[in-house]
């Protein structure tokens, strides 16, 4: 299978790296990656003059020195030999902006990052990066056992943007003999009442114009049968109730796609994307990004 030819891996230079290249390695044949780019973005590699004067003994890390140490974890872990693999060390105030900077330099179709569960460090960067990448994010935790997804969950708003990510989550499927899950938020419109309907009568109203939808929409796909489990969210944190579902149903992997029913926020994640996003730190996502439409929107963004 053949997702994604060119992959960046963000580097922190702490044991989550380990975890990384480890995971990485595992996925890489069935996500099709054929070149990999390893890259650790510092605010300055530098040490301060005022600390050298005090400990002139001191040797500051090199951009060598850590690309070093980086091809070396690459051999320890028996990185595959296959995979065309480069690594190189970026100074930069906003390592945010140089990040994905060099995500659109590099072309690359899916950006994988860290999770912390125990370890120092506060997920900024990679949440971020999630929210703003050209192109599609896959995000890994700390403490999830390194194997393939089983069941994955699709958070889907029945869009035309949900349609590759349906094609993509059908793949994994068929190739990874894994139950795909789709799940879907639906709410009941203020001003209900005018219709003389009752709170509950309406949200039956609203939960069967929603199967409808999905019934026309996933009859596009390879898998028509598919049930998509629909929740009605009254007022609740959308990501939560996600997450939340999640667990009930033991998804080791959430499917999640951008915004995708106004055309300029193609690169842009939806609130409610957000939201689990922030909520998740528990389970790997893969937020799929088609990358063909998110590369203008993204030129544009650091033209301004």
């Amino acid at each position: 299978m053949k997702f994604f030819s060119k992959a960046m891996i963000g580097l922190d230079l702490t044991e989550m790296d380990d975890i990384l290249i480890k995971k990485t390695a595992v996925f890489v044949k069935f996500l099709g990656i054929e070149k990999c780019y390893f890259v650790h973005v510092g605010k300055n590699l530098e040490i301060p003059s005022e600390i050298l004067e005090k400990y002139p003994d001191l040797v500051a890390p090199t951009d060598e020195s850590i690309e070093a140490m980086v091809e070396n974890k690459l051999k320890e872990f028996n990185f595959p030999k296959e995979i065309e693999t480069e690594v190189f060390v970026e100074e930069g105030n906003h390592p945010l902006d140089t990040f994905l900077r060099w995500a659109k330099i590099k072309d690359v179709d899916l950006v994988i990052m860290g999770r912390k569960d125990t370890m120092p460090g506060n997920g900024v960067l990679a949440d971020g990066v999630a929210k703003k990448a050209p192109c599609s994010v896959l995000l890994v935790q700390e403490k999830r056992p390194i194997k393939f997804p089983k069941k994955i969950l699709i958070a889907t708003d029945f869009s035309s943007h949900n349609h590759p990510i349906y094609e993509f989550a059908e793949l994994i499927s068929d190739e990874l003999h894994a139950e795909l899950v789709p799940v879907h938020l639906y709410e009941v419109p203020q001003g209900y009442s005018k219709t003389g309907k009752s709170f509950e009568e309406f949200a039956e109203i609203m939960k069967e114009n929603a199967k409808a939808d999905f019934k026309k929409f996933v009859s596009k796909h390879n898998h028509p049968d598919l049930e998509c489990e629909l929740i009605l969210n009254e007022g609740k944190n959308p990501g939560a109730l996600i997450l939340e579902f999640a667990h009930e149903v033991h998804a080791d992997l959430i499917l999640l796609g951008s915004r995708g029913r106004t055309s300029s926020a193609a690169i842009l994640l939806g609130s409610t994307a957000e939201k689990l996003i922030s909520a998740n730190k528990m389970l790997p996502m893969l937020i799929f990004k088609k990358k063909g439409e998110t590369m203008g929107f993204f030129d544009a963004l650091f033209k301004l």
